[in-house]
């Protein structure tokens, strides 16, 4: 693939006119206030039906399950790239003027559900997915600690005791938790407690609602940037819950083997989003390039703006290619393994950075400024180089599998 096809530019032009009728005039708001992003992101996979659509692959998906026919296969055949689109074109197109939204909207419907999905039995699916891929309930993914960061399983302090009835009992406390202020539906990764040593023991994921007693959140988090994607703590104190609520309803799902599945499809999704920042600040420098003059000139006649412009370029036409893969795979039925999703993450969101920072030094004064768009897009960038494993994780993870071979 070495163009958009048609039907995907219509698909992104659909997208573009809902993101700017109905997110870029509300930018201030959902930037600077306090709303939730749930509501308009809810308009949007209704109005796309992409909601529907992904209930429709689930429910087949369940259907082949039960049939005992499944497959892990994303796409294949005719309209696999389409549906590949139709996933990776809205990242773009949010991430062009609110990255925040899309991280909030990925965690529910992606990470949440796909853990349930992965590994959960299907009782636990047919209870729990569908909701979260039509987002009529919020869906929070919860690992990190306080003290755990990067060292996600080996500093993990969360617990489930078994409480002599069948359930279990958890206790800890998660933090960064995107969605944690309002989900109703959590993913909580913790260590069963057995009276082993920590290092010995299980790591287990439970489904744990919203409204459980027990169960106290904070506020949102202020941040430096993603301010449309609600941050917070969870803090669970002795919450009971059954058995069923036990990801697959076993203790022996390979929690750290699922955990790193979410890994891999959170590190591929940077691309996109780092596709949308790059493209909308190579927009904005290019347009204020052409109007901006000093010293008697637009500021594009200058050889250092060109450079400027030129390495944006350079950066969006690399990130591009690196989507314009995932759609092929996707067609063909191929997943990213984890070392070529953290060469993936590593690169776009390196890209991203340095395009922004570029962006608000060609802008100058104003670009430091929160009313010009660049240094919002600036401080949305940065998170890319930390969330789903830092850059320097993503080093490790691609040095370590090369020096296996």
């Amino acid at each position: 693939m070495i163009t958009w096809s048609e039907e995907q530019r219509q698909i992104r032009s659909m997208f573009r006119k809902f993101v700017e009728s109905e997110i870029a005039p509300r930018r201030e708001e959902f930037e600077f206030g306090d709303t939730p992003p749930y509501d308009v992101l809810r308009k949007m996979i209704t109005t796309f039906g992409i909601g529907e659509m992904a209930k429709a692959q689930f429910f087949a998906r369940l259907e082949r399950e039960r049939s005992g026919n499944d497959s892990t296969r994303e796409g294949s055949g005719k309209g696999g790239d389409t549906m590949a689109a139709m996933r990776l074109l809205p990242i773009i197109e949010l991430s062009r003027y609110s990255p925040g939204m899309i991280t909030a909207l990925g965690v529910s419907m992606g990470l949440t559900a796909n853990a349930i999905i992965r590994h959960g039995t299907i009782a636990q699916q047919e209870k729990y997915v569908p909701e979260l891929l039509t987002l009529e309930k919020i869906g929070a993914w919860a690992i990190t600690e306080p003290d755990s960061g990067s060292d996600a399983f080996g500093s993990m302090k969360a617990t489930a005791k078994p409480d002599g009835e069948g359930g279990y009992i958890l206790n800890g406390n998660k933090t960064f938790i995107t969605n944690g202020p309002y989900a109703d539906t959590i993913v909580f990764i913790c260590k069963l407690d057995e009276g082993n040593p920590p290092e010995q023991r299980k790591v287990l994921s439970f489904v744990v609602d919203g409204e459980t007693p027990g169960l106290t959140r904070s506020k949102p988090l202020r941040k430096m940037g993603l301010h449309a994607s609600p941050t917070g703590e969870l803090f669970l104190e002795d919450v009971r819950v059954g058995k069923d609520r036990l990801l697959g309803e076993t203790e022996d799902i390979p929690a750290r083997s699922s955990a790193k599945q979410t890994f891999t499809a959170e590190r591929t999704a940077v691309a996109a989003m780092a596709f949308g920042i790059i493209e909308r600040c190579l927009e904005l420098c290019t347009a204020y390039a052409k109007d901006r003059v000093q010293f008697g000139r637009p500021i594009g006649e200058f050889q250092l703006v060109q450079l400027k412009l030129a390495k944006m370029e350079v950066a969006r036409m690399n990130v591009q290619n690196l989507v314009f893969r995932q759609i092929e795979m996707t067609e063909m039925g191929v997943t990213m393994d984890i070392a070529e999703a953290s060469a993936c993450k590593l690169y776009s969101a390196q890209a991203a950075m340095e395009v922004a920072l570029e962006a608000v030094q060609l802008f100058g004064g104003n670009g430091y400024m929160a009313e010009f768009q660049v240094e919002q897009l600036c401080r949305d960038a940065k998170v890319l180089q930390i969330y789903g494993g830092t850059d320097e994780i993503q080093v490790s993870q691609i040095a370590r599998t090369l020096l296996a071979r």
